[in-house]
């Protein structure tokens, strides 16, 4: 299918994981597609990895100016968004005890602050009937330890598929929010952990999973791609859940 022929496409934290494999997929069927990292070094692979078929510019999440910034670029470069994947993000993990300001800062300065303005900062450039997607995540719906500020910030992020949602579609526009559940993805290699550690901790995630397996950032990117196309246009203002049961058997 070529479900984005003609249509201009943005994926921010576009350099790795979900981000990654939903910029291809979005090339896949057709789309202009930009990308943003706030890694140099993987942002300049994965343009390479796309054969210098996506507009890959430099972006911190967390940084304000430079949401402003990247829709400044956007509309100098002529570029109109039919529509955005607000998949920029920080995964960190910190017991009650242990959590300080800072760590909260960090967390929310990116995942939340970061995700609200950005798309503040586009509603200039989308075109009627654009599609809005923020990537969630199920630590909101299910009460894992040492997740509470991760898991906070990505509540944030569900309540804004439904409050942005009643703001802008008198613009034609809309926003949900896909939430995956654990993903294979780089996102557990900067866990901090070593290897035995970092295959225990996946073993025991993954006997919490009914299918019994990690997600695939394809899999995950479907669906991205489902709630940005036309077909989608009735679901507004919803979080999708995709984890292999994992928040619901």
């Amino acid at each position: 299918m070529n479900r984005f022929e003609g249509k201009s496409v943005l994926v921010t934290g576009g350099s790795s994981g979900i981000g990654l494999a939903a910029a291809q997929a979005f090339l896949d069927e057709g789309a202009r597609v930009v990308i943003t990292g706030r890694d140099e070094t993987a942002l300049a692979k994965a343009s390479q990895q796309f054969g210098g078929k996506v507009i890959a510019i430099r972006n911190d999440a967390a940084d304000l100016a430079g949401s402003k910034a990247l829709a400044a670029r956007l509309a100098a470069d002529g570029i109109r968004l039919d529509a955005a994947f607000i998949n920029a993000g920080v995964a960190r993990f910190s017991s009650f005890a242990d959590t300080d300001e800072a760590f909260w800062d960090a967390i929310f300065d990116t995942n939340v602050k970061g995700a609200y303005f950005q798309i503040q900062a586009l509603v200039p450039l989308l075109n009627r009937g654009a599609s809005i997607v923020i990537n969630g995540s199920i630590n909101a719906r299910i009460g894992m330890p040492n997740s509470s500020v991760y898991a906070a910030s990505k509540a944030a992020v569900i309540s804004f598929a439904r409050t942005l949602s009643a703001e802008l579609i008198p613009l034609g526009a809309r926003v949900n929010v896909l939430s995956p559940g654990p993903v294979s993805t780089p996102i557990y290699g900067k866990l901090g952990l070593d290897a035995p550690a970092l295959e225990a901790t996946a073993a025991q995630i993954q006997s919490q999973i009914p299918i019994g397996r990690f997600g695939t950032p394809a899999e995950i990117a479907s669906t991205v791609l489902h709630l940005s196309a036309p077909e989608s246009a009735f679901i507004v203002g919803t979080e999708v859940i995709v984890d292999g049961g994992m928040s619901q058997l």
